[in-house]
């Protein structure tokens, strides 16, 4: 067996648009295609005896076992593959169970999809249900737990941390999207200029002066002593020969710390002696260049947290220990201690397992012992210098029982300190009695607060403490953080489309951002270069904090390759579907095509619209999938699936007795001319009349008056600027050049009924095979150039897409002979020498049209060649 490829979905896609996050693994079984489970000896036992877990798996028979019961019968490998690779996941400690197996159009070649949590994990789990499936084929014995413990190494490595994904989980509960912005915890909630970030508990609002002052021991020492809030008494100093003089002020027992320090590096407690006290001083003084030296609190560990001001949860916190029992080691100890259910690796679980590294076996040394020592019965040998839940620790609920004085004393402190989010550590002997009462205090303001403790302790009730943090940042009823989002797909119209929808918000107020085939466009500023219609181009709009209204193409190859790069739109636009790129990536027919192109409506929100193409078949289709309103545009204004819109008082667009018109119901709200909207060219450009109906919709429906669309649609013209690549028109003095895109057979079928209409003493073609089309889509494209010019010039892409110059030149030959064997034609693969070609060439009167894939760099041409035309006929300027 063989993977040709995994790809990794992190948006709504192809084989799902719930299930965002799955892998597609492209996989060849060779000859394994010739033996199904049940033609190999052995197999089921074996799978058994090494996943006695899988019997929960139901598959299509729909009851436990039921994936058993389809290997006794027979199937393929590569739907045993997918069952493996979400078994491994589920026992590495990520539970997922979505997948599915089907045909990618060659002999024994599959699409093996299954999901995934981790993407790394989700990958590393392809690859070695692979090799285990091959291992119980061959009968020989594998070892799962080297795999096992690498994809929870890879989880760990890669997943939010349970702060973080608490807050990103509890928004997206809302409707709230996210984005994660590194490959840490900062992460984005919302879209655009309406984005809110966090960085762990730390939010976009958090005050940097509260976190400098939290992270500044003696200021926020000094501050809350300031307020009248019980704070250890205590001193900090840099000299030894200060110490004796702090110790008797201040009384034993006491702490010694570095001010610096973290992780409990350095810090001594329950210091009773002066002799004591220097060497603790010292162990400080290296971590630290000052020292704090303080009142021991005697006491119980607390955590406080505090959300906008509001005490909302409080933990007891206890180190993670053992306790002896007169006849276990202290490392045996700990192995009984990780064999509870609910500890395991990093955060998989509410606990995690403990760890015996370097610290703790100092801890463990300091304490008189060894990891080999036997602990006496009952004696509590505590192993790390901190409660944290992330070394061992264990945490108790206590919120109920806080009284009311050390509530309102952590809602002063949280105010005091200036931090919207803030843990308060506390020592006290009963956290329900106010801490004036038990000789309690405050050691530590926290910024950014761990937030496990509280959701999953390991006593009492978890509390959602992400629910106050989102509501912090979106204090708004009903605020999801987004902005306008159009999504626009389709095979021919695309980027035109996408570019005209923007120009009219643009002209309508706001600052928008849109991708094309062309690169990608912040407030009419080219930021990015090339085609950036996949999902990464569409985030990379969405995270930019200057743009309230996105418009987005939705080109097949990015949904294919890694899905949408947002889970939702407001408004989707689909222009038409025809052949094109089939044979790719597992897309062989038309219909396969429309189900990639579907994916953007299945995604429009239930208060929004999918815009349709009445006039195609396969568009109209999609009205059945949706789940939101539908508007429709035609060419025929008597289009019966208009009128049935019509009559049902929905939103249409048709092109009426030369008018663009917008209908609501039966009622007409004629917009323009077509012939005087310059995109048109007079109204001879039909294509063009079908790319602004749907803009005019969608402008419509987003609330854009008729005068602001009339505005722009006057104001937004055919050129090289508005519209690079598309219908370019260059008037020469002897001959006129036409640059346009099409780079499909109907791209080409619309650009002849253009071309058709002009008029030329001779029309001249420069065109190209694509390396990325069918044999016979570069056979159809040849065989309608040969209808359009007189003359044809034979160039080729610069990028050659899998195929050589030589086959392209003889598909597009075959083409055109096929239709006119006397055609005139010239073969010139150098675009840029094709065109000098044609120039020199042209006479009188000639129409030369270049079909170019690279518009860059043939529309710098086409300008250098107009320039130096220019300085030739005026010198002087």
């Amino acid at each position: 067996m063989k993977i040709r490829e995994i790809r990794a979905m992190r948006g709504p896609n192809y084989w799902s648009v719930r299930r965002e996050k799955l892998i597609v693994m492209v996989l060849d079984l060779e000859e394994m295609e010739q033996l199904p489970t049940d033609k190999c000896p052995g197999f089921l036992e074996r799978l058994k005896a090494m996943f006695p877990s899988m019997y929960s798996h139901r598959c299509s028979e729909g009851c436990p076992g039921g994936f058993f019961m389809r290997v006794e019968e027979g199937t393929w490998m590569g739907h045993v593959i997918e069952h493996i690779a979400l078994e491994i996941q589920t026992m590495a400690g990520m539970d997922t169970g979505f997948g599915r197996t089907r045909g990618y159009g060659e002999e024994g070649v599959y699409s093996v999809v299954f999901s995934y949590i981790e993407e790394n994990a989700g990958r590393y789990a392809a690859k070695a249900a692979v090799d285990i499936c091959q291992a119980l084929v061959d009968g020989v014995d594998y070892d799962l737990e080297p795999d096992l413990q690498k994809m929870r190494e890879l989880r760990e490595a890669e997943r939010l941390g349970p702060s973080t994904g608490s807050i990103v989980e509890e928004a997206a509960s809302r409707g709230i999207p996210w984005i994660r912005l590194n490959k840490y915890s900062l992460c984005q909630l919302g879209y655009g200029a309406n984005q809110k970030r966090i960085q762990a508990t730390v939010t976009s609002e958090t005050s940097s002066i509260g976190v400098e002052l939290a992270c500044d021991k003696e200021d926020t020492k000094f501050l809350l002593e300031q307020a009248e809030i019980e704070v250890p008494k205590g001193d900090i100093i840099s000299r030894e020969r200060s110490l004796e003089e702090t110790c008797k002020y201040i009384g034993y027992p006491l702490v010694i710390k570095p001010i610096d320090g973290n992780h409990g590096r350095g810090i001594t407690v329950d210091i009773n002696s002066y002799e004591e006290a220097v060497t603790a001083f010292h162990a400080a003084k290296e971590v630290s260049r000052r020292v704090i030296v303080e009142k021991y609190i005697q006491g119980e560990d607390y955590r406080l947290l505090v959300i906008n001001h509001n005490f909302v949860a409080a933990a007891l916190r206890s180190p993670a220990h053992v306790i002896g029992d007169g006849k276990s080691t202290i490392e045996e100890l700990v192995a009984e201690v990780n064999k509870d259910p609910r500890r395991g690796y990093g955060h998989e679980k509410e606990l995690t397992a403990i760890t015996i590294n370097d610290l703790t076996k100092t801890i463990i040394a300091d304490a008189g012992y060894t990891v080999d020592s036997v602990l006496p019965e009952g004696e509590k040998l505590v192993l790390k210098d901190t409660a944290n839940l992330s070394t061992g620790g264990t945490a108790e609920d206590v919120t109920d029982i806080v009284h009311p004085a050390n509530v309102s004393m952590a809602e002063r402190i949280s105010k005091i300190i200036d931090l919207d989010i803030c843990g308060i550590d506390i020592m006290t002997t009963d956290i329900s009695k106010p801490l004036s009462e038990t000789g309690g205090a405050v050691l530590e303001v926290n910024a950014g607060p761990g937030f496990r403790m509280h959701l999953a302790p390991t006593e009492g009730l978890p509390r959602n403490v992400a629910a106050p943090v989102v509501d912090k940042l979106f204090p708004q009823q009903g605020d999801k953080g987004r902005i306008p989002i159009v999504a626009i797909t389709g095979t021919n119209g695309k980027t035109t489309t996408s570019r005209l929808m923007a120009h009219i918000a643009k002209m309508s107020g706001y600052r928008v951002g849109y991708t094309t085939s062309d690169g990608v466009y912040i407030q009419n500023r080219l930021l990015m270069k090339g085609d950036c219609t996949g999902p990464q181009s569409a985030e990379f709009v969405l995270k930019d904090p200057t743009v309230n209204f996105a418009v987005l193409e939705c080109a097949r190859g990015g949904i294919l390759r890694a899905g949408l790069g947002f889970s939702k739109c407001d408004i989707a636009i689909v222009t038409n579907i025809s052949a094109d790129h089939l044979g790719l990536k597992g897309i062989h027919t038309i219909e396969q095509l429309a189900r990639v192109k579907s994916v953007v409506p299945e995604t429009v929100l239930p208060d929004g619209y999918a815009i349709l193409n009445a006039d195609d078949d396969l568009v109209y289709e999609m009205r059945k999938s949706v789940n939101c309103n539908i508007a429709l545009f035609s060419m025929d204004e008597e289009n019966p699936r208009i009128k049935a819109l019509q009559r049902k008082g929905g939103i249409t667009a048709v092109y009426e007795n030369g008018f663009v018109t917008l209908c609501r119901g039966t009622w007409k709200m004629r917009i323009m001319r077509a012939e005087n909207i310059p995109l048109t060219y007079g109204g001879r450009a039909k294509f063009m009349i079908q790319n602004i109906l749907p803009a005019v919709i969608a402008s419509n429906v987003r609330g854009i008056g008729i005068e602001d669309m009339k505005a722009a649609l006057s104001t937004f013209l055919p050129s090289a600027s508005q519209t690079p690549g598309r219908l370019n028109l260059f008037e020469f003095n002897k001959f006129r050049i036409l640059l346009d895109y099409a780079h499909n057979p109907a791209g080409m079928r619309a650009l002849q009924r253009f071309t058709d209409e002009m008029e030329a003493t001779v029309k001249v073609g420069v065109v190209a095979g694509i390396g990325d089309r069918r044999e016979e889509d570069n056979n159809e494209i040849g065989s309608i150039a040969a209808e359009m010019f007189d003359e044809i010039i034979i160039r080729q892409d610069k990028h050659l897409r899998g195929r050589t110059e030589e086959e392209l030149i003889a598909m597009l030959r075959e083409g055109i002979l096929s239709k006119y064997p006397e055609k005139k034609i010239t073969v010139i693969p150098s675009e840029k020498e094709a065109i000098h070609h044609a120039v020199e060439h042209a006479v009188e009167g000639a129409l030369i049209v270049l079909c170019s894939d690279v518009v860059p760099d043939a529309l710098e041409l086409v300008k250098g060649l107009k320039e130096k035309e220019q300085r030739a006929t005026n010198p002087a300027s």
